[in-house]
């Protein structure tokens, strides 16, 4: 079973690839609005911030180097936090693409998704008639045919471009064969303790957010990785923060933010990455739990520190 620290790392994912400019006009677009609402997150009490870029212009993801630039030094200089690179960019990009932001910069932290899966998000095309941009819809109805690829050799392509400079990994696990992927490469010695694994629920082609979804998540966790493993969850839409809460009193850290979530309640479109940071820290404190600090988080994650980056 995993070691359980009463300190809680809250993530927060701060604009993601997902959710388009119409979906919300607090959703994170331009560097200047990243590095507000991460320093705002952080305020609230994130350790983690998970970053994206997008156009500045349009808001459509941009996995360049160049666009993360305009953002990574400006918010290093202000903050503490750890910052966690996605090598996930968007579903549409090619593995080479989606790693160089992080392979630049050598963060503490990258994400890793570790397994192919159908990415459904058309079903998103019923609540939103009218869009600010036209890729906006060419982007949600192309998944009706998208397999989000995530092979074996993808995997091991982004393991060894990054591996070498110290980042650590976020393991994005959307599903309990995700989960044996992982074990393939920890028993094969690609990946090593404590493992940081995020797990995803309620993403359409993914496992769903029931509550006994998240207790064989657990369950299937411990039974493989033991006490070599530090466990998260992340709730998509409106299961983000139930999903948190289940979680949290099973000794999870969790994630929140507008890349997963642009929701603060029922039908309550969350103003900012900080509201759904308070708001999950609230469960937290109210089940006894702490919030970890950047360094706390650190020292739980066995990150190599932030000083050690390219940022």
């Amino acid at each position: 079973m995993a070691k359980v620290s009463n300190k809680v790392v809250i993530t927060c994912a701060v604009t993601g690839a997902i959710h388009t400019p119409t979906m919300s006009p607090h959703l994170p677009i331009t560097p200047d609005e990243i590095i507000k609402d991460s320093l705002a997150a952080i305020e609230a009490g994130a350790a983690i911030v998970h970053l994206h870029a997008r156009d500045p212009e349009n808001g459509k993801p941009d996995q360049t180097p160049e666009a993360f630039a305009k953002f990574l030094p400006r918010l290093k200089q202000q903050t503490n936090a750890v910052i966690n690179i996605t090598s996930g960019g968007s579903p549409y990009m090619r593995v080479e693409e989606r790693v160089l932001p992080a392979a630049t910069f050598k963060p503490e932290v990258a994400s890793l998704n570790m397994g192919s899966i159908n990415f459904g998000l058309y079903h998103l095309l019923d609540k939103y008639k009218d869009f600010k941009f036209e890729w906006e819809r060419t982007h949600l109805e192309n998944t009706r045919d998208l397999v989000f690829r995530n092979t074996f050799k993808d995997i091991e392509y982004i393991l060894s471009t990054l591996g070498e400079s110290g980042t650590r990994f976020e393991f994005e696990c959307y599903d309990i064969a995700h989960l044996y992927n992982l074990k393939h490469f920890l028993d094969r010695g690609l990946v090593k303790g404590p493992l940081f694994v995020q797990s995803v629920f309620g993403l359409l082609g993914g496992i769903g957010p029931h509550y006994e979804d998240v207790i064989m998540m657990k369950r299937t966790c411990d039974r493989l990785f033991g006490d070599q493993y530090r466990w998260s969850v992340l709730g998509a839409g409106r299961n983000q923060l139930p999903i948190a809460a289940m979680a949290a009193a099973m000794g999870a850290n969790v994630r929140v933010g507008l890349e997963d979530s642009l929701w603060a309640g029922p039908g309550k479109l969350a103003t900012s990455n900080a509201e759904q940071v308070r708001l999950v820290r609230k469960i937290i404190e109210g089940l006894g739990r702490e919030v970890a600090t950047p360094d706390e988080a650190r020292e739980i994650l066995a990150l190599k520190g932030g000083d050690k980056t390219n940022i």
